[in-house]
Parts: C-alpha cells; sequence; structure tokens
C-alpha cells in the first residue's frame, strides 16, 4: 500500500477555528485498550496522554474518549456510576486534566463520551432509589413500575433489552425497573427534571475542564412515553433504524421530546467560546436523523448506513448522497465511519463474502468461512481513503490504522461482553474489536503495558504493531498518516461533484471531484480502470501506469 505526498506540508492550519469540527479527523479511543501505564493490564489515562504524540504524529485533528468514569464494566464502561470523576482504575481527575492539556499542547482537541440513556446500578442516585422504595421521589428519576398479574409476578410491558431478554428486572419489593440494556444499566426518567439538571451539571463539568466536544451515547433513547398504561409492542429480539416508525411513535426509541432535551443542551454548549460540539449515537431512519445534528441541537450525527453499506459502488453512492443531502438540510456537516468499539473491524468485515452472516462467523471463531486476510485489507484501505476523500468529518476507531483484524477467536472463558451471556451463546459480543492494541513488536503485551492485557492478544500481534509498521510505505499506519495530513492540505468546502454516469458505477466506479483541483476515484471491481491525467497525490495500493487498480482508490491532482 505504497503511499505518495507530493504537495507541501499543510502543517496544523485551520484547527483552532470554531468550525474544527466540520472535517476534521476524530480518532476514538478505547482507554481500557489503549495503553497501560502501569502494568495492570488495563489501559489508563496516563497511558492515553504517552501516546497522544502518535495521534498527533499521524494527523488527527481531535480524540473521542470512550467511558473512563468510574464503573463496575457490566458493559464495558457505558454503566457509569459517576458521570464526574475517573475510575481509579483509570487514573484520576488530575490525569484527565493531563490528557486534555497535552492534547491541546500538541494542537488536539478532545471529546468525551456522555451516557445519558442509564446510569449504573452503583450510581447514588440508584442505590437511593433502591432504599427509598415504591412512591419515593427517588425512584422518580428512573422508570419503575408494577408488574403485570395478579401478584405482580410479570413484567410492566413486554419490551426487550438490546442484550437479549426482558427490559425489566423485578426487585425484591415486587417492583419492577427498566433497563434497555443490561440490569446494571437502569433506565433514567427524563421527564424528570432533576435528571435534566444533572447532566446540564455534568456537560459544564466537563466543558470546564477543556473537553471540546461529546459524543452522546443512545441519543435517541432518552425521551419515552411513560403514560399509563404502558404500551406492549410486540416482543422483538432486536429491530432496524427503518423498523421504526416515521412519526416518532415509538414507545422510547427516536420519541419527538428527545429533541427539546438536546435543545436545551445547545444552551449550554452556547455558553463557551468556541461553542462545544456534540454528534449522536443515533440509530434511526435516515429522514429523523437530521434533527439531532441540526445548529439548534448537536451538530453531527453519525451515519451508519456507510458502515454498514456493502463494497458495491451503487449502495455505496446512495449512501453517501443521501448523507450529504441530509447533512445539507440539517445545516449541519457529514459524518463517515467504517468501524468502532461495537462493530467487527473493517479489515475483516470487508473480508468476508457478500451476505455472510457475521455473527455466525464469530461463532464459529472466525474459521467458517475464513477470511482472506490480504483482501479483506486491501478493501478496507480502499474504503478508509474514499472516506477520507468525503466531505465532512471522519471517524477512525483505535488500531485501525495499523489494519487491524477482528479478533474472532477470543476463548469464551476470556468473554467480557454482557451481550455473549445475556443472549446465552447465540452473539459473541464485541469484545473482538476492544483487544489491546499493539505498540511494539515483543514483550508481555507488545508494548500495550508491562504486565500483560485484560483480552488476550494474539499471536502475531506484535507484526501489526506500530514498531513494525513505523517507516514502512507499504504499511497501513504509513498510508493514514500520508491521507490525513495530504487531505488538510486539500480540504475546502464541504461539496463534491460526481464524475461519470450510471454506467461508470455499474462497472464498479465511485469517482468525484472536489474543490481546489483534485478528484477521488475508488475501483470497487475486478477489473482495472483509466486513471484521470493528473498527478496521482495517494493511493490506497500500487498503480499500474495510468491504471487504477481492482479494489484501490486513488486521490489525484488533476488542475491548479
Amino acid at each position: 500500500m505504497t503511499a505518495q505526498h507530493l504537495g507541501p506540508d499543510p502543517g496544523t492550519a485551520g484547527r483552532s477555528s470554531r468550525d474544527w469540527w466540520r472535517q476534521a479527523v476524530v480518532y476514538q479511543v478505547y482507554p481500557r485498550s489503549f495503553a497501560d501505564s502501569d502494568g495492570d493490564g488495563i489501559g489508563d489515562l496516563p497511558g492515553v496522554t504517552s501516546r497522544l504524540g502518535h495521534l498527533a504524529d499521524r494527523g488527527v485533528d481531535a480524540v473521542w474518549l470512550s467511558p473512563f468514569y468510574p464503573s463496575e464494566l457490566a458493559d464495558g464502561g457505558y454503566d457509569v456510576a459517576d458521570y464526574r470523576d475517573v475510575d481509579p482504575r483509570l487514573g484520576t481527575l488530575d490525569d484527565f486534566d493531563a490528557v486534555v492539556t497535552e492534547a491541546h499542547r500538541l494542537g488536539l482537541k478532545v471529546m468525551v463520551d456522555i451516557v445519558p440513556n442509564h446510569s449504573s446500578d452503583q450510581h447514588v442516585w440508584f442505590q437511593e432509589a433502591l432504599r427509598a422504595g415504591p412512591g419515593s421521589a427517588a425512584r422518580e428519576r428512573y422508570v419503575f413500575r408494577e408488574g403485570k398479574g395478579a401478584h405482580g409476578e410479570r413484567p410492566p410491558t413486554d419490551w426487550v433489552s438490546c442484550f437479549g431478554g426482558p427490559a425489566w428486572t423485578r426487585l425484591p419489593d415486587g417492583w419492577w425497573y427498566l433497563h434497555l440494556f443490561a440490569p446494571q444499566q437502569p433506565d433514567f426518567n427524563w421527564d424528570n427534571p432533576e435528571v435534566r439538571a444533572e447532566f446540564r451539571t455534568t456537560l459544564r463539568f466537563w466543558s470546564d475542564r477543556g473537553v471540546d466536544g461529546f459524543r452522546v451515547d443512545v441519543a435517541h433513547g432518552l425521551a419515552k412515553d411513560l403514560a399509563a398504561p404502558l404500551r406492549d409492542i410486540g416482543t422483538v429480539e432486536s429491530y432496524q433504524p427503518d423498523d421504526l416508525p416515521e412519526d416518532g411513535s415509538h414507545p422510547f426509541w427516536d420519541r419527538d421530546e428527545v429533541h427539546e432535551i438536546f435543545r436545551d443542551w445547545r444552551r449550554v454548549f452556547n455558553e463557551y467560546d468556541p461553542p462545544r460540539i456534540a454528534v449522536a449515537e443515533a440509530w434511526v431512519r435516515n429522514s429523523r436523523r437530521t434533527a439531532y445534528a441540526t445548529p439548534q441541537e448537536l451538530g453531527q450525527a453519525f451515519n451508519f448506513d456507510f458502515l454498514r453499506a456493502s463494497l458495491h459502488a451503487g449502495e455505496l453512492r446512495s449512501s453517501i448522497d443521501t448523507a450529504l443531502a441530509d447533512a445539507r438540510a440539517a445545516g449541519a456537516t457529514a459524518t463517515w465511519v467504517l468501524s468502532n468499539h461495537d462493530v467487527i473491524r473493517h479489515a475483516s468485515r470487508h473480508g468476508l463474502p457478500d451476505g455472510c452472516d457475521e455473527e455466525s462467523w464469530l461463532l464459529a471463531d472466525g474459521r467458517r468461512p475464513l477470511v482472506e486476510r490480504e483482501f479483506g485489507l486491501r478493501r478496507a484501505l480502499a474504503a478508509t481513503l474514499l472516506m477520507l476523500a468525503l466531505p465532512g468529518a471522519g471517524y477512525v476507531y483505535q488500531g485501525e490504522e495499523l489494519g487491524l483484524p477482528e479478533v474472532a477467536d477470543l476463548p469464551r472463558e476470556a468473554l467480557r461482553d454482557p451481550v455473549w451471556t445475556r443472549s446465552r451463546g447465540r452473539s459473541k459480543g464485541r469484545d473482538g474489536c476492544r483487544v489491546p492494541l499493539p505498540w511494539r513488536r515483543g514483550g508481555s503485551s507488545y508494548g500495550f503495558g508491562s504486565g500483560g492485557s485484560w483480552l488476550p492478544q494474539p499471536p502475531g500481534w506484535g507484526e501489526l504493531s506500530v514498531e513494525a509498521q513505523q517507516g514502512d510505505p507499504a504499511a497501513p499506519l504509513e498510508l493514514y498518516r500520508a491521507a490525513l495530513r495530504i487531505r488538510r492540505g486539500l480540504l475546502a468546502d464541504e461539496e463534491l461533484e460526481w464524475v461519470g454516469g450510471p454506467e461508470a458505477v455499474a462497472g464498479g466506479l465511485l469517482h468525484f471531484r472536489r474543490s481546489g483541483g483534485w478528484e477521488c476515484l475508488t475501483n470497487l471491481s475486478d477489473t482495472a480502470r483509466p486513471l484521470p491525467d493528473g498527478e496521482p497525490l495517494l493511493f490506497s495500493a500500487p498503480l499500474s501506469g495510468d491504471r487504477l487498480p481492482p479494489w484501490t482508490t486513488a486521490w489525484v491532482r488533476t488542475a491548479g
């Protein structure tokens, strides 16, 4: 994957502007798997600080920290016991301040996860609610209900947890509480003014410490129809965004009332100069996602259609057109993502046959079918260069710059994701994309730390490490570095112009022009395609003269 940089070094121009986020590259750090400073096998905030130079050197604009709050790890840190502190296993508030100080010194913005749909069952409010009993003000901060049946022995509704099983757990006093995820994650009642005030305080707490923005977990779940009697919906084990009603009438997903909450948050964000920004994790219909991203609300919403699209030119082009049109309609900016902490890494995903059942593949420990590792990586890098050429913000998950594959063969006894136990073994969960990073070729954890790693790293992990790839022009790491540096010098407005008609797309070619005299071509076929006249700036695989090889993306300067 030879990278070539022919233009001037763009430096760090534009990083500090008020709209830094509109076309930023944001690097997601999963702290427990990034770098371990004290040898206990768990990544921590001092470890993050020690490696920020790696990110600045690669040319990212911002760092997004997945949860680092006190947590019992019922859901990988997304069960938050205290929203305004740091898990002692990961450091202290002083350590967090050191992350922000060093990031800002290096020209990096900092975003943090905020988890407003639910807390940990160890949160002081939920513990108070358990002690206070039915009918108390403390219980009004969560969703408690009596059960059905002569003795309240059945759940209040047929709602199902996203992790499998009922979305209700019964207490010894006979009452039930709602948890759309794990039982250790009770849902807040956002009709309660105390809940709203508490999160305003939390947003200000982190903003006052220098945080530049927030990623909002389960943004579409906060508002719920809690009017009596609660509505059954017909038990379903899972849902897709397009299964949700278009009118916002679902009892707990994507209700219209959620936007009042985020308009309130925007008033908090605008108290700061520059205003804080946020991106919604909202698994909703395209037609309803734009509302989360307006300037009056969060500013951005993740576009998961692009992540889920197959590498077929027509499907990808449709996804791109829809995302750009929706962003324009919202007065927002498009977002692009290929991997994160919840999905199979795209270096493996794109090596699977079309139509492969990914869950079955994981349950078979990645052996049926076998991933074509080099083919998957080639396709993944072509998709990455396409993503980084698109107008808007790109979100990069830690380790994808190393081309890391999914660790599909983690032993069952090592799994930590509650999805594994809650589904009773029907779903292996998300641990395979959370295996700690390799920084060096050798050592007890390939440079992650001095004391092993909380999830087992596979043999050969060290040959994918930063040390192994540093300076190798054919390595994914150097391709990412070249792409991010060149990209920063090329970006202008947020428009693109497609080149070629339906026949080009039917032949597997995505070709568009960006202002400033450069073009991006992605060949998603098995046949080489002609390159336009111009100067090749970067390519995801070696070129063949004036031809673009199969499963390759190239950036070409054609004017100026």
